[in-house]
């Protein structure tokens, strides 16, 4: 089973905002998922970004790969300038 770090999308139309959740790499993009990390919004006056980074650090030393998406993500926003979840 490959198991992928990736977003999920919720929110209304034309007002998205996203899950980061561990799925296994097979599911929906909005289907089951093995755990929730943290949360995005791009629609926030300061986008909202939050993940618990304990909890990533596990998951990729087990093996999940972040989506591309999320690996820019995690660019943009660093460890030291995201607050705890």
């Amino acid at each position: 089973m490959a198991v992928h770090i990736r977003l999920a999308r919720h929110g209304t139309k034309k007002s998205p905002a996203y899950r980061i959740v561990v799925t296994e790499s097979r599911s929906p993009r909005d289907g089951r998922f093995v755990e929730r990390l943290g949360t995005y919004n791009p629609i926030a006056a300061p986008k909202a970004f939050s993940l618990e980074w304990s909890r990533y650090d596990y998951w990729t030393s087990k093996g999940a790969l972040p989506s591309a998406t999320l690996a820019r993500l995690l660019k943009k926003y660093p460890r030291a300038q995201t607050p705890a979840a």
